[in-house]
């Protein structure tokens, strides 16, 4: 998304741009939780949600993109990796509140780990969680 517009993934009370006084259930609806929603489906190998606002979140990205690719290698089946990342600029925030909004406020939303992950990546050595 650019531009500060809400996107499905915007967390209740959230301001943005096309929501002004922020999120409202009642009449935008709830956020998507794509991973946990993409994980049921049959077909996938690996879905996975990694936040990327410290160096901690970066490495397991990192892991998970790179299993994520092996698991496509494999002809496991799709796979998805969730990013969680800050936007100071339309937050209205500098990067280190951004940081922390982020940890505060997304990921008790929005936790991070492993989704669905196929029994043949692990014996491969794949994932690494959380």
């Amino acid at each position: 998304m650019t531009g500060g517009q809400m996107a499905p993934t915007t967390l209740p009370g959230q301001r943005t741009s096309s929501s002004p006084t922020g999120r409202d259930v009642e009449r935008q609806g709830y956020p998507i939780k794509v991973a946990e929603m993409l994980s049921t489906l049959d077909g996938a190998a690996y879905v996975a949600r990694r936040s990327l606002h410290d160096a901690r979140g970066i490495r397991q990205a990192k892991r998970a993109i790179r299993t994520a690719f092996e698991a496509q290698r494999q002809g496991l089946g799709f796979t998805l990796v969730e990013l969680l990342s800050i936007c100071p600029t339309n937050w209205g925030m500098n990067v280190a509140d951004s940081r922390k909004w982020l940890s505060e406020h997304m990921l008790p939303f929005y936790p991070v780990g492993d989704f669905k992950v196929n029994p043949a990546i692990n014996a491969a050595g794949g994932s690494n969680a959380n």
